[in-house]
């Protein structure tokens, strides 16, 4: 995946944040033929934090002066993006789960406090711990059925969280047992699709870098086009500074990117397919993207937090990958892609 920008849609609603970050925010990629050598994997990373630079350059042509707060999404994603393409490419499989269960317990905590100091009832330790346990069973391995340890953990959550409220001082509150069900399956659920993409397939990091590019690419576009020549409001009710216009411009990026990160990373995906991909992760990361959106709207906050500069929080950060993921995990296997 090349430039290794990150952004999101166009914008988030003028509410309050539980952190301090812009209107939106995306980052990341990452490319394959960095297997086939070692010294190819530096030169990869090097080439795409050259990218990245050039992303930088053409925001501020873009936006003038006025864009400080894309040029701090940007300089992170330039900071980061190194570490996460080794993880992907050259670190053992146990080193991409941790990532991805760091991910969840720091989402899920986002999630869960956001609830809190917005006055929602919520279990939130229970949330965090049953998360980040549903998460993790996804990387085991041995078993023959790699969805069977998640739905036995699942399982087991759910009927812990619908019987906490019954040792519960006070009044039993389905609201708590509600919210703390949307962050489990939200987040714990969602996520390890990351780790069984890239675990169950000879081609899991190159299938986990094409998602990560064409998300994080189109997602760029969507925020550049949006903020330049939107004029239509997309879902003024749930995120008034979204666009038509950036819609129109995440489809038509995903699609593109997804044909070139296809050839290079996915040489035996037929193109129709790899444009399918590119439709499908463009429409699928827009809903993703207004769902968290709609939670934010609901406790009238702006951002999950402020862990990364320029992004927001965790939360904020992987919004749309969590409705791309568990939706390319069954494309690529229905298609034969993986």
């Amino acid at each position: 995946m090349r430039c290794g920008s990150r952004t999101s849609s166009c914008g988030r609603s003028p509410t309050p944040s539980c952190g301090s970050r812009p209107p939106t925010g995306r980052t990341s990629g990452r490319s394959t033929s960095i297997a086939p050598s070692r010294s190819s994997s530096g030169g990869r990373a090097a080439s795409v934090e050259c990218d990245v630079a050039v992303a930088v350059a053409v925001v501020g042509l873009v936006g003038g002066a006025g864009r400080p707060a894309v040029l701090k999404r940007l300089l992170s994603t330039a900071a980061l993006l190194p570490a996460f393409l080794l993880i992907v490419v050259k670190a053992p499989a146990w080193l991409f789960n941790a990532l991805v269960v760091l991910a969840s317990a720091r989402a899920s905590w986002e999630l869960t406090r956001m609830l809190e100091q917005a006055g929602r009832p919520v279990l939130r330790r229970l949330g965090v711990l049953a998360g980040v346990a549903l998460t993790a069973s996804f990387g085991v391995s041995r078993l023959p059925e790699p969805l069977l340890l998640p739905g036995l953990v699942l399982t087991l959550a759910v009927g812990a969280i619908l019987a906490a409220p019954i040792w519960q001082s006070g009044a039993p509150g389905v609201e708590s047992t509600a919210n703390t069900l949307l962050a489990v399956l939200y987040i714990g659920w969602l996520l390890g699709y990351g780790i069984l993409l890239h675990r169950t397939s000879p081609h899991g990091a190159e299938l986990v870098l094409f998602l990560v590019g064409v998300t994080w690419v189109g997602e760029t576009a969507a925020y550049l086009v949006g903020s330049t020549l939107g004029r239509h409001p997309l879902a003024p009710v749930v995120s008034p500074r979204k666009t038509v216009e950036g819609s129109v411009a995440q489809m038509i990026a995903s699609v593109a990117t997804a044909v070139a990160l296809g050839a290079w990373l996915l040489p035996d995906c037929r193109l129709p397919v790899a444009m399918a991909a590119g439709g499908l992760l463009g429409l699928v990361g827009q809903v993703g993207d207004l769902a968290e959106s709609v939670i934010k709207r609901t406790v009238g906050l702006k951002d999950t937090g402020a862990l990364i500069p320029g992004h927001g929080g965790v939360l904020d950060r992987i919004d749309s990958l969590l409705f791309n993921l568990p939706a390319f995990y069954y494309f690529s296997r229905l298609t034969g892609c993986a």
